[in-house]
């Protein structure tokens, strides 16, 4: 490509000024050389380190260097193609053209340094996560200030672009003199616009043919491909690519056929489809046992990977608390979340959805009146309550929970006197826990059952929290972050003893996803697994439970220990019953995971499917093995990825209690009639499935 800019250059030798975008694609490249290197060194272990595996990456990181470069080019194509003669060699263009370099020269820098951090905390380069930082200026900046000497990293990124302008303004002035020595081009200003728009072509076509296919298809380990990747060229098309469409992007199957495979999937010995429309997955759920009317408190933790607690291994004792409550309650050792971000966990437990493409369902317009668990349990009489230690408008949490049956309880809605500590993402896990309790006796003084969702933030850079609590100093790191939100839930836990409607209520303990998604794969299965937590002395019968299941399955299990009969329209089903399937859903905003029976198939954006085996898996690393097409496989992850987007697509996951509540009545009627029963479901009903 430089070649081709190169040789537009020598063949206008009367236009001289357009050295100046050589030198820029020169030095551009350079720095690009450098973040790479510097980012391979920090992940030199992760990757293969033959010279072909290295080379490659260099290789095919120059190209998109280069295409990004060419983007950035364009203001300076266009300032070259402008500025008459008179002025570019006058002194006075240096008041102009040098702050531009070192402003330039600045940027780079800065976003080096932003691409270090960002590595180093995610494992990648620039993707959607970045883009969400542009949007919540606020949190996002008081996060970096909280976490980093920012006033000094802000003068060395000042003092390297100094030099770097110091090393490029002797070639700058070089370029100067050159034209003023050629004189007053004879076709000024129409060849100038004549060279500039040739220029200006290659933006357009590299815009239209250039995607990510190319490092797509030249690493199977993930950290050689976004060592391969531009960040900042992955910062825009993050930005572009931030909603999917299913159907465009993805492999798909005849809709009536994804739907039937889909209702297939989703049925289970308990339950009816309430039509025979092959797009409407809704349900009745039933149960032989009298519905159960406990309290249910969810305690939803920022980024609690499985690893951190001693019930998976840990020796650190970091969770003694949340150990004790495994220990007293049921856990579940092999659930995965959905995603790396708090809203994928929030969609996949709140609507029991698998993480569609693009953005999550929280973020996007349009969401409410979902088919979600606080209507069920509206539905059934309990006051409902979501609380976030946090401003709401964060990630769109208020409007989402606002209207999906959840009265919100934010930051803005706690007193100063209800504040002991607070940082730049929300109050302590102890403040927000303590309104919750004082919230709940308000339900219980009124007698009436509720289901209250607590998001917790204190685990999260830069993981300050109110200082004697923990044997770990405030911002220390992690550690002392998962140590002090087990020390406030303990604290919660311990308090809620003392009241009158503990003996009735339901803890449940989950994480949103783990602390990290970095992994040589494209999804790293370790980087999945969290631990979930049913605590309930008297109602919830101590043990362990190991089968591989999904965030989704988690609103079924409780719905199916109330012993609830009630409509669905859920993907997940409960991981108790004997019927239960073992599997997970795992996802980035891209690709798309189906994890069942020891076997991993992936859908790519680019209408691809990868399988995979799960030869072993710790808590630190999985080894996946490339396998021929397992077709079965394949169809159930298009069955539930298609028809999830589908259903989404077309308002058919709304909750529409006016629409819904004849056909519950009828069904239900038809479950009342029922004759004698075997293993638990009536014959009548038997016979309907």
């Amino acid at each position: 490509m430089s070649k081709i800019i190169d040789s537009l250059v020598s063949r206008l030798p009367s236009l001289g000024r357009f050295q100046l975008l050589r030198l820029f694609f020169v030095y551009y490249s350079l720095y690009a050389f450098g973040v790479r290197l510097a980012l391979l060194s920090r992940s030199w272990s992760q990757i293969g380190h033959s010279p072909f595996t290295v080379g490659a990456i260099f290789l095919v990181g120059l190209f998109y260097d280069l295409v990004n470069a060419v983007y950035f080019a364009i203001p300076i194509v266009l300032y070259l193609m402008v500025m008459p003669h008179r002025f570019f060699v006058s002194r006075w263009q240096r008041l102009v053209l040098y702050p531009l370099v070192f402003a330039l020269s600045y940027g780079l820098v800065f976003s080096a340094l932003a691409e270090w951090l960002f590595w180093d905390e995610f494992g990648v380069r620039f993707n959607f996560i970045a883009v969400d930082y542009l949007v919540y200026t606020h949190e996002v900046i008081g996060n970096i200030r909280e976490s980093y000497p920012v006033p000094l990293l802000l003068f060395m990124v000042g003092v390297a672009a100094a030099l770097i302008f110091v090393v490029i303004r002797p070639r700058l002035e070089a370029v100067i003199t050159s034209v003023r020595q050629q004189g007053r081009p004879a076709s000024g200003l129409v060849a100038r616009l004549a060279a500039g728009a040739a220029f200006l072509l290659l933006p357009i076509l590299l815009f239209l043919i250039v995607d990510g296919s190319l490092v797509g298809g030249a690493f199977d380990n993930r950290y050689e491909k976004e060592l391969a990747e531009n960040g900042i060229y992955q910062l825009f098309s993050a930005f572009r690519n931030n909603s999917l469409d299913y159907a465009t992007f993805y492999k798909n199957m005849d809709e009536k056929a994804a739907f039937t495979g889909l209702r297939t999937l989703l049925k289970t010995k308990n339950s009816r489809y309430v039509d025979d429309n092959p797009a409407d997955i809704e349900r009745v759920l039933t149960a032989v046992a009298p519905e159960k009317r406990h309290n249910v408190v969810l305690i939803m933790v920022e980024s609690l990977s499985a690893e951190y607690l001693g019930s998976f291994g840990n020796t650190a004792g970091l969770t003694p608390n949340l150990d004790a409550l495994a220990k007293d309650g049921l856990l579940f050792n092999r659930l995965y979340a959905t995603g790396n971000r708090t809203v994928r966990g929030m969609e996949a437990v709140t609507l029991s959805v698998p993480p569609t493409p693009g953005q999550s369902i929280v973020k996007r317009p349009n969401n409410a009146n979902m088919f979600s668990l606080g209507f069920v349990f509206r539905d059934k009489g309990y006051d409902t309550r979501f609380f976030y230690g946090g401003f709401g408008y964060f990630d769109n949490m208020n409007a989402f929970f606002g209207g999906n049956g959840f009265d919100v309880t934010d930051r803005s809605n706690l007193s100063a006197e209800e504040i002991s500590f607070a940082n730049i993402w929300g109050v302590c896990d102890e403040d927000i826990l303590g309104r919750a309790l004082r919230e709940f006796d308000q339900s219980a003084s009124q007698k009436k059952p509720f289901f209250g969702y607590v998001m917790t933030t204190s685990n999260h850079r830069p993981f300050t929290y109110p200082e004697g609590k923990i044997d770990i100093p405030s911002k220390t790191g992690r550690i002392g972050g998962v140590k002090y939100t087990d020390y406030a839930i303990g604290r919660f836990i311990d308090e809620a003893r003392h009241h009158a409607w503990f003996d009735n209520t339901i803890f449940v303990i989950v994480a949103d996803h783990c602390a990290g998604s970095a992994g040589r794969q494209e999804l790293p299965v370790h980087s999945y697994h969290i631990p979930l937590i049913f605590y309930g002395p008297g109602i919830i019968k101590p043990g362990v439970n190991s089968t591989l299941a999904s965030q989704v399955d988690l609103g079924p299990t409780l719905f199916g220990l109330l012993k609830w009969q009630y409509h669905s329209k859920f993907f997940g089903k409960d991981i108790l019953a004997p019927d239960f399937t073992p599997r997970a859903f795992i996802g980035n905003y891209q690709r798309l995971g189906y994890l069942e029976g020891g076997y991993l198939a992936i859908l790519n954006e680019r209408q691809g499917i990868a399988q995979y085996q799960v030869v072993s898996e710790t808590m630190q690393d999985a080894v996946l093995v490339p396998i021929a097409e397992k077709k079965e496989l394949s169809e159930k992850a298009i069955c539930s990825y298609q028809g999830a987007s589908l259903l989404y697509q077309r308002g058919l996951d709304r909750w529409a209690p006016e629409e819904r509540l004849p056909r519950f009545n009828q069904a239900a009627a038809m479950v009342s009639r029922s004759g004698p029963k075997k293993e638990g479901i009536s014959m009548d009903f038997r016979r309907a499935l």
